[in-house]
């Protein structure tokens, strides 16, 4: 992981539910020690949202709600819509499928805040490639020696 001092990241669903599921991941090892550093770990509504929609268990709802809670948050007006929609349709034009236009309304938020993504969702990679989003860079792959929950 390249990571400087102070660290400002945003960090995608993705990550976070391997994060919350205790998978042996470098994405989540990274996130591990974002965390850990006191980096400014960051997330938006639409994160906020599609984390929390996904647990079945209200103990662990008001568990992962508090523990989010704490995090930087990233408001989204209608710049950020409007950039979300730009960015699709720049995608769109140039024959890309965009199969979650959530994530364009991530990425555009972390474009529009100039802060680099942490995903392991390969649909951020024509966002990359085509729209300027900056991403954080990890190895892939599960980390030797460790297994997930």
């Amino acid at each position: 992981m390249e990571k400087g001092p102070g660290m400002i990241v945003v960090v995608d669903t993705s990550v976070w539910i391997d994060f919350f599921r205790g998978r042996p991941d470098r994405h989540v090892e990274t996130l591990e020690q974002l965390l850990t550093a006191g980096d400014d770990v960051c997330l938006c509504g639409v994160i906020l949202a599609e984390v929390l929609q996904g647990i079945r268990s209200d103990i662990d709802y008001r568990k992962t709600k508090t523990y989010l809670e704490f995090l930087l948050y990233l408001p989204m007006d209608r710049s950020t819509f409007e950039m979300a929609a730009e960015n699709y349709r720049i995608l769109r034009k140039k024959g890309v499928t965009v199969r979650k236009p959530a994530d364009c309304m991530i990425a555009s938020v972390a474009i529009e805040q100039n802060i680099p993504l942490l995903h392991n969702d390969r649909d951020f990679d024509p966002i990359e490639k085509h729209c300027g989003l900056e991403v954080l860079r990890v190895a892939s792959g599960p980390i030797a020696g460790r297994r997930g929950g």
